[in-house]
């Protein structure tokens, strides 16, 4: 299957290694950056492989090279924008969180995947950590028995130095603050396993260490489900001097369990009523990480290749990615207008908050 990666910044060594791991022919990378590409291929002893062509110009490439699958890893703001020009040509593709800045963008790139016959994955890749699937299997068992609250709280450091790297970060237009960039996932494992339905959000965030970004470094919210479950997030970039954690919190009548590490690769707490022997291999798991993004790309990439030759849904699919992108969106609607943010949202955008802080 022929692959191509446009954008080589920060994330796109997993996407490399990811494609690598899953024996595909990587046909072409894009950066307007020239020295991007070159990095990211040295990085895995693929410089001088004179098959993969590079590209500063995305159109160029989706034209020229026409790949089966593309992964885009750009900043977040062109996110949309190129998702939708690889569909409107047939191309499959994997999209780096956000999947798009907007609802209305999101809701397009859903409704021509569907038009076109296209496969789109949001690269929520923490879904496919093994304490993320042990706990989906225990939950899809009944063996938490009835829910009753949950929370995500990512407690993380992002200085300046990070912000400074890469200028687009932190701005309204390319990126938004720490809930849309680094909570995420956090926030989409959260919706996930307390049942997918919102009734409703209520949000506050606050830019209090990073005068110098046009987004929050720090935002918490109450999240009522339909089901009556209910949840709080919590996520920062304001912890010193470094990140201390991302966990995750399912409380039921018959279970808890409390996963944590650098990425929900660990399970901290994991205690049921129905106690079994094979129990005792999930306390303590611990899953080895190489950097804060986890192991879950290579396997996000195998199941989108499946679902491209079985031809059926990516298990994260487009709505996955617009139910997280929405839950972020509640979050800053709701600061904005000091009020409760009712589900399903049906248009709001990053760029409806510039000018909050």
């Amino acid at each position: 299957m022929k692959y191509a990666l446009i954008g080589c910044g920060r994330i796109s060594t997993n996407h490399i290694k990811a494609a690598v791991n899953n024996n595909l022919e990587i046909a072409a990378v894009c950066d307007v950056v020239p020295e991007h590409m070159e990095a990211v291929l040295g990085k895995h002893g693929l410089k001088d492989d004179a098959g993969i062509k590079r590209y500063t110009d995305y159109k160029k490439l989706v034209e020229e090279v026409k790949p089966d699958l593309i992964s885009i890893a750009t900043e977040s703001g062109l996110h949309g924008e190129v998702a939708i020009y690889c569909i409107k040509h047939g191309i499959n593709v994997i999209i780096e969180k956000p999947m798009a800045m907007s609802l209305k963008e999101a809701d397009k790139i859903i409704e021509l995947s569907q038009k076109h016959k296209v496969k789109v994955s949001a690269c929520h890749q923490n879904r496919f950590n093994i304490a993320v699937q042990e706990t989906r299997r225990a939950l899809e068992a009944g063996r938490f028995g009835r829910l009753s609250h949950g929370s995500v709280h990512v407690r993380w450091n992002r200085n300046q130095e990070y912000y400074i790297q890469a200028p687009w970060r932190g701005t309204w237009a390319q990126d938004g603050g720490a809930l849309m960039n680094q909570c995420i996932h956090g926030i989409d494992l959260l919706r996930w396993m307390l049942g997918d339905e919102v009734e409703s959000v209520y949000g506050v965030t606050r830019q209090q260490f990073h005068s110098y970004l046009e987004a929050e470094d720090v935002g918490i919210a109450v999240v009522k489900f339909k089901n009556g479950v209910v949840a709080t997030i919590e996520g920062t970039t304001n912890v010193y001097p470094r990140n201390l954690e991302e966990t995750l919190y399912l409380f039921g009548e018959t279970g808890t369990v409390k996963l944590g590490g650098t990425s929900c690769n660990n399970i901290d707490v994991w205690n049921f009523a129905d106690e079994t022997e094979a129990d005792g291999k999930n306390k303590g798991l611990e899953e080895e990480t190489s950097n804060v993004y986890g192991n879950g790309h290579t396997s996000l990439f195998a199941d989108v290749i499946s679902a491209i030759r079985e031809d059926r849904k990516p298990y994260v699919d487009a709505y996955a990615g617009r139910r997280a992108l929405e839950m972020v969106l509640a979050v800053y609607k709701s600061q904005k207008t000091g009020e409760v943010v009712k589900f399903p949202m049906m248009e709001f955008a990053s760029t409806d908050m510039e000018g909050e802080f």
